[in-house]
């Protein structure tokens, strides 16, 4: 059974003015802000600081080099290998997510500089299907550390993601050993791992990839955790802690190695990376 279709690829457009809409309202303090100001403020209310939703575009144009950005993904889309249904057959819900997303699956890889070093990137997008990692993210991921081995430099992976992509069971499962298993591949060829968690990193990805960084740092604001705090605590029978699985959390407990504010993160990113590299 088929797991990947081939297609002719979307193109990641990085066009600061394909939104023609000037204006957004703050959904924390309710202000209304101009957007080119949001946008100039690493996407953060001037009024309230609280941080604004951002997609896999603009994640990248947050954090790369300018001019540096070239997509590498490879040319493929998701299948249905279980034909599944629920609401709405498995392959509707995908196509709904290109329409609405302008991406062909839910995550973006590309090669790009930060501060001046070379890097392959992942960067998951949650409005596609919650950022499920599937076949073809395992893939995109897989192949992205490959590229990062052929060219000798280090990978970057930031995660948004639900976790497993449901529709495509055990396929989706085993996503999270195939990426662990070319990931070590990584490690052999002592090239350095920069993961990135922000607001969610959950579930499959959280216990697999993201969890294998040489560093990780978690974004200001980050959800980090494997299943709901609800189940957890119904599984136990304990009550959880009030700061559960968040950044503060994971930090204090080992799971992570920095947290950095969304302003900082460039810097921080390039600070990291200068260790392992010297800029080209």
């Amino acid at each position: 059974m088929a797991i990947f279709k081939d297609r002719n690829y979307l193109r990641v457009n990085l066009d600061k003015d394909a939104d023609e809409s000037l204006w957004m309202r703050c959904k924390s303090c309710g202000e209304l802000v101009f957007k080119r100001r949001v946008r100039e403020n690493s996407n953060i209310c001037p009024h309230c600081g609280e941080y604004f939703f951002l997609t896999a575009r603009e994640r990248i144009e947050s954090l790369i080099d300018e001019g540096t950005f070239k997509d590498i993904s490879k040319p493929i889309v998701d299948a249905d290998p279980l034909g599944f249904q629920d609401t709405k057959p498995y392959l509707q819900r995908v196509a709904e997510a290109q329409e609405a997303t302008g991406l062909p699956s839910a995550i973006i890889i590309a090669s790009a500089a930060v501060a001046g070093i070379p890097i392959v990137l992942g960067v998951m997008d949650f409005r596609f299907i919650g950022g499920s990692m599937g076949s073809v993210m395992g893939e995109q991921i897989s192949y992205a550390m490959e590229e990062a081995i052929g060219r000798r430099c280090p990978f970057v992976l930031i995660s948004s993601s639900g976790g497993a992509r449901i529709q495509e069971g055990i396929f989706s499962l085993l996503q999270m050993a195939k990426t662990a298993a070319v990931r070590a591949c990584l490690a052999e060829e002592r090239l350095p791992f920069i993961s990135i968690m922000t607001y969610p990193t959950t579930a499959g990805v959280q216990a697999s990839i993201a969890s294998l960084g040489d560093v990780i740092i978690a974004e200001k604001g980050a959800m980090i955790g494997f299943a709901g705090p609800r189940v957890i605590q119904n599984t136990i029978s304990e009550q959880l802690p009030a700061n559960y699985q968040t950044d503060s959390f994971a930090y204090q407990h080992g799971f992570i190695d920095r947290v950095a504010n969304r302003e900082d993160l460039r810097q921080e990113l390039g600070k990291i990376l200068g260790f392992f590299v010297e800029a080209r």
